[in-house]
């Protein structure tokens, strides 16, 4: 008998009563074919399976019914021929009474197998071929926590067995499943060792059993002693929890696995006894693993014995074969008493993990007594296997220090239950572990969660700025060809203005109307404001009345001269002139709209007609008229085309038709609401008549204008030649309006100044921005008085903006527009055109897009000159905009703080402004 190995010793155990004899009376019994089965899709470590047959189908006894995932995952086989009827939530053997994802099979009574055949020859498979078809037999750990043993087989180029350990200690009080295996099936152990040797190739084996055993003991010296294989059969002392993968690693080698690694990382493979049976079984005659041994005991079972059960069966029918007496059995337990767990739910199913169930009575398992107070006295760290520190590890898990716990090697612990086992004070270590372990999982599965969410979102941010460089170099791309493009328009406009035409001399002296009547309306505003300022002074008796008299006599002159140029605008006489090119853009868009004019009347006439209402003469009158403007706007828009010259360039009265339609608008509104306060007698209604009758004003001033526009003769357009004279009395009221506000700014300050304001170094610096606003007034008003700027005004002529601020205005109008123009287009009927509205979007697209162009290349030189300064100027926006939170934060903490701590906030306030002063005021050097 080979037993020449020393052994070894291990840190702390316990010796509880064992309680095995009651189940080895008897041989292994095969326990009958369910009626039905529930087959859990994870009954091992990792990923759990994918159902492979749906509801309905028919499957055969050891058919593949569900498909491992991933590398760490085992298949499932069905145990019985029958009908697949639900994969659904049921419950599962789980500490928590979970339920969990199932296949559910009705037995057909038949115990059909599927057709299968063990290898002849193993040793001619190569070895990568073997370990998938164990792996494809679904074998896992059946002594633990069901680990895929085909994961165990196939190592590494990196890992190097020395020693394979075949464990068949079975520590834990009650479970005799593995004792009974060796007794009996003690050939099929062999056989199952010899593959794994074959595969692994170790340089010893030893298989580890306890001296509580001498039967088992005898059947594997008749079994292995004649085995070629460097193998010992290692008797080791009866001691929990010897089973232990580390603790028989360390019994039988005396080498000690590190934390937070595994066997193999030292070289050592563990392999149960139970699992080394079924990877014969499923290599010998090609069975998948559907059943194991399983004992049953207690108290309250009649038949105490181990049972050959197929996987899959619901504990119920298992405890009515042992003939277990419900009302005898006070709990019932699925593994040992120490590592086991207490279930309520007799429909839960035997899994491939489940080695023992116990039907214990309530004097053989009592309730748990109430748990008291710690009393330190180190009795857990005297019996942990692990070398721990259950004492501190308790504290840490009840006072929620988790990451303390972590520290302090929590993971190590194998919940075998020996430190609860002999506190004196009751107190449920174990359960206080599994709470910390689980939380602990919680919180990396959730930091892992926040983690790949930041990935994703920084990768966005990278994709984002990535586009954005690109639109940015799309974007000059497109205005570098726009101002190419605009100079060489400028170049042929140079070369048509060379030859002196009758049309480019009156093209230079277009008069702005409407810049002359907007002045005029301006002077008569103002006007009338010192004519109500004055009258108010009179009225209450104050002094000094003449200086505004004297204004007002100033702005009565000037009123009458912005009414007399209007006035002489108007009157100067028409001068006839060449047509100007012809605009085939306006052409097309009034013959477009002309047709769809046309459709609307043919419409209307149509539907007249066929109902019979309706003054039908008057629309065909319509109709007729409209084909006639239809088919003379078709002719323009074709010969100019075609190189015609028109007889008469179009007049464009959309804007003042649209100005028109927006004041009818108005006007019908507010008769409304007048008409609705005269009703309610309402005192307002006097008020509002008024307005009603300044708005029908506007609404004759306008229309009048649209009949003067439309009088014109086809063959001549109106010109008049003006200077655009710098208005200066609008330029002394905003002087006079910054002078106001330089004023009250500055006594606002000197009253800071007094009150020791910690915001008057703030508010000097904005006295400072007001009167360089002031001076730049004045400046212009100087320059203006030299004398008139004798540059034509057009509607384009617009000065360059490089105000950064003006420009982002001018971006958002234009965007505005756009969108509004895009509205109306969406909102039109279906099938209904507006070809008129498709060309102001058009335009207003291209508007949109050069004020962009031009706010992005102003931008970029800011930006340019910031970096040539050495300044990022984007940083520096940052960092401007968290200076002023700190000054407001400050300022808070101020308001809020106590006597004793004024002058240090105080302190820091004055140092956050002036920090946030410092970077304002390096901002706005590139911000203008």
């Amino acid at each position: 008998m080979k037993n020449t190995v020393r052994v070894h010793g291990f840190h702390g155990g316990i010796h509880p009563p064992e309680n095995k004899k009651q189940s080895t009376g008897a041989p292994i019994s095969l326990a009958p074919v369910p009626t039905r089965i529930v087959l859990p899709l994870q009954q091992h470590i990792g990923l759990p399976a994918d159902p492979v047959v749906n509801v309905g189908d028919r499957v055969l006894k050891g058919q593949k019914v569900a498909e491992a995932v991933g590398r760490i995952s085992a298949n499932i086989h069905s145990s019985i021929s029958g009908t697949v009827v639900a994969i659904e939530s049921h419950p599962v053997p789980h500490m928590s009474g979970m339920e969990a994802g199932c296949l559910i099979i009705e037995s057909d009574g038949k115990d059909e197998w599927i057709e299968h055949q063990g290898l002849e020859d193993y040793t001619r498979l190569p070895k990568p071929a073997l370990i998938e078809y164990i792996r494809q037999a679904g074998v896992a750990g059946m002594g633990g926590a069901g680990f895929p043993t085909d994961v165990k087989l196939h190592l590494g180029d990196d890992h190097i067995v020395n020693t394979l350990i075949i464990n068949a200690a079975e520590c834990e009080p009650y479970i005799t499943a593995d004792d009974m295996l060796m007794r009996e099936r003690a050939d099929e152990i062999l056989g199952g060792i010899e593959i794994i040797a074959h595969l692994l190739q170790p340089l010893h084996i030893m298989v580890g059993i306890e001296d509580n055993k001498p039967q088992a003991i005898r059947a594997l010296h008749a079994a292995l002693d004649n085995s070629p294989l460097n193998l010992d059969i290692v008797i080791t002392p009866t001691k929990y929890p010897s089973g232990g993968e580390k603790q028989l690693i360390k019994l039988l080698t005396d080498v000690e696995v590190p934390s937070g690694k595994i066997p193999a990382d030292v070289g050592i493979v563990c392999q149960n006894v139970g699992t080394t049976t079924a990877i014969y079984r499923a290599v010998a005659y090609g069975e998948p693993l559907i059943s194991r041994v399983v004992t049953v005991t207690g108290q309250a079972a009649g038949h105490k014995q181990n049972y050959e059960v197929r996987i899959g069966t619901r504990f119920c029918d298992l405890l009515d074969h042992a003939d277990v007496r419900r009302e005898q059995m006070h709990r019932l337990i699925v593994g040992g008493p120490m590592m086991g767990i207490t279930v309520i739910n007799e429909q839960i199913p035997v899994i491939k993990t489940t080695n023992c169930l116990i039907a214990g009575s309530i004097e053989e398992m009592p309730p748990q007594p109430p748990a008291q107070a710690c009393i330190r006295c180190g009795m857990c760290e005297q019996v942990c296997p692990v070398e721990l520190l259950p004492q501190q590890l308790h504290w840490f898990a009840k006072g929620k220090e988790f990451e303390k716990a972590r520290h302090h090697n929590l993971f190590d612990c194998i919940e075998c239950g020996a430190c609860s086992y002999v506190c004196p004070s009751n107190i449920p270590l174990v359960q206080y572990y599994r709470f910390a372990k689980a939380e602990i999982r919680k919180e990396d599965a959730e930091q892992r969660k926040a983690d790949h969410a930041r990935i994703r979102f920084e990768a966005r941010l990278e994709r984002l700025e990535r586009d954005k460089i690109e639109k940015e170099e799309r974007r000059k791309q497109r205005a570098i060809e726009a101002a190419a493009a605009q100079a060489a328009k400028k170049d042929a406009a140079l070369k048509t203005s060379a030859a002196p035409t009758a049309a480019s001399a009156a093209d230079a002296a277009t008069a702005d109307l409407k810049q002359l009547k907007s002045n005029a309306a301006i002077a008569r505003t103002k006007l009338k404001k010192a004519e109500k300022a004055l009258a108010n002074a009179q009225d209450k008796g104050l002094d000094g009345i003449e200086p505004l008299q004297a204004t007002l006599q100033q702005l009565q002159v000037k009123a009458d001269q912005a009414e007399q140029a209007y006035a002489e605008a108007q009157n100067t006489p028409v001068q006839s002139q060449t047509a100007p090119e012809t605009d085939l853009k306006q052409l097309k868009n009034n013959a477009a709209i002309a047709r769809t004019k046309l459709k609307k009347a043919e419409k209307l006439l149509a539907a007249a007609e066929a109902s019979g209402d309706g003054d039908i003469s008057s629309l065909r009158a319509q109709v007729t008229e409209l084909q006639e403007k239809a088919v003379n706007a078709e002719k323009a828009y074709k010969d100019a085309d075609s190189g015609a010259v028109t007889a008469a360039a179009a007049v464009d009265t959309s804007e003042l038709e649209a100005d028109i339609a927006a004041m009818q608008a108005k006007v019908d509104k507010a008769e409304g609401a007048w008409k609705a306060a005269v009703e309610s007698g309402s005192p307002a209604a006097d008020k509002m008549a008024a307005g009603v009758e300044k708005l029908k004003e506007k609404l004759t001033t306008l229309q009048d204008e649209l009949a003067n526009v439309q009088s014109l003769p086809a063959t001549t357009i109106t010109t008049t030649v003006t200077t655009a004279t710098i208005n200066t009395a609008e330029l002394e009221a905003d002087i006079s309006a910054m002078q106001a506000k330089v004023n009250k700014a500055e006594n606002a300050w000197k009253a800071a100044v007094e009150s020791d304001s910690p915001a008057a170094d703030k508010m000097a610096a904005g006295v400072d921005k007001l009167k360089d606003k002031l001076q730049t007034l004045q400046d212009e008003l100087a320059q203006a008085s030299g004398g008139p700027v004798t540059k034509p005004v057009t509607e384009t002529d617009t000065p360059p903006v490089t105000d950064l601020k003006t420009l982002k205005q001018q971006v958002s109008i234009m965007r505005t527009k756009l969108k509004k123009a895009e509205k109306l287009l969406a909102e039109l009927p279906e099938g209904e055109e507006d070809p008129a509205l498709v060309a102001d979007i058009e335009a207003l697209m291209l508007r949109h897009d050069a004020a962009k162009a031009t706010l992005d290349a102003a931008e970029a030189e800011k930006a340019a000159a910031a970096a040539a300064q050495g300044i990022d100027l984007k940083q520096l926006k940052i960092d401007a905009a968290m200076a002023r939170a700190a000054v407001t934060k400050a300022e808070r903490a101020l308001s809020k703080a106590e006597d004793g701590n004024i002058q240090s906030l105080e302190e820091e306030l004055l140092a956050a402004q002036a920090q946030a002063d410092k970077l304002n005021s390096t901002l706005e050097r590139f911000s203008e």
